[in-house]
């Protein structure tokens, strides 16, 4: 992708988990205040942003989204995994569904992910899907997907579902969704896939120093990062953001920010284009690349 390419078209989309929650293993400021998501959100649109991501679980991100107001974006949502014991599944999802565009203050939604998709392979796993279908077919849903952790996780659902939208984990150390060869063929099938965790959460913008303790497992990775940076004029955040555009499969960039300064840097670094033969940082050991296991390290 040449540089002017990359200006034309904006493939960052703005994560707002932390307008509902203090998030992010980087994250020293807390939970985004109101007035400062509706200044992100204005400089967003400003800059050509049209993608937001937001979930139930996201604390009360969508309630401030819907007092801000974002009719004039696209909006993805997440529900959170369905209730042991849910006798009436479509139900549950429809009162979901009401409740996300109540919070939010629209009509319909871009797109609906599932926050737990393992509940597709499971016994009732079809009614999950079908109510999910069944909203899209309203036209309150334009497309349905989920959100992964890994890419095998594809491997049991894609057989079994047609999926519109998937959502994963992309960035310098965790390369699997390339590696795997799933990237390619979710674009062959027509799939919408859109890159989060291209920071790590903020571990790969954080100095040496900085870095929590219970990483230090990993200070080769760290080391070789803190060294790539020292002798190329690239900030870490540009170099972070160059590697999943590198793809063109690659549809959006799911970016979160904890201020209007942080969120101007990023598209700024977003700006800048391209940066030559990135360092390969790459892991497979999900203790790192899964932030769904750091609570235990």
């Amino acid at each position: 992708m040449c540089g002017n390419d990359w200006v034309r078209e904006m493939k960052l989309a703005l994560g707002t988990a932390q307008f509902g929650l203090p998030y992010g293993v980087a994250n020293q400021s807390g939970q985004v205040s109101r007035g400062a998501a509706a200044s992100m959100l204005e400089l967003a649109r400003a800059r050509g942003i049209d993608t937001l991501d937001t979930a139930i679980a996201y604390g009360d991100s969508e309630a401030c989204l819907g007092e801000i107001g974002v009719r004039q974006f696209r909006l993805i949502t997440k529900l959170p995994a369905v209730p042991a014991g849910t006798a009436d599944v479509k139900s549950w999802v429809c009162r979901q569904l009401e409740g996300s565009l109540e919070r939010l203050g629209v009509d319909s939604l871009y797109g609906l992910l599932l926050h737990r998709p393992a509940q597709l392979l499971e016994p009732g796993g079809n009614l999950l899907f079908d109510a999910l279908r069944d909203l899209q077919e309203s036209g309150r849903v334009q497309k349905i997907g989920v959100s992964i952790y890994a890419p095998n996780e594809l491997d049991a659902l894609l057989p079994n579902y047609r999926l519109d939208l998937v959502q994963a984990p992309f960035n310098l150390v965790d390369r699997r969704l390339a590696s795997s060869g799933w990237l390619f063929r979710l674009k062959r099938e027509g799939i919408e896939v859109h890159a989060r965790s291209a920071f790590l959460q903020g571990l790969l913008l954080m100095p040496p120093g900085g870095i929590p303790q219970k990483f230090s497992q990993w200070s080769g990775i760290w080391t070789r990062w803190c060294n790539w940076l020292e002798q190329h004029p690239v900030p870490a955040l540009r170099a972070c953001l160059a590697y999943p555009l590198q793809f063109p499969e690659i549809d959006r960039i799911v970016v979160g920010a904890d201020s209007r300064e942080h969120l101007s840097q990023i598209i700024e670094a977003y700006m800048a284009g391209p940066v030559d033969r990135l360092p390969d940082l790459t892991c497979n050991d999900e203790d790192l690349i899964n932030p769904a296991h750091w609570p235990q390290l």
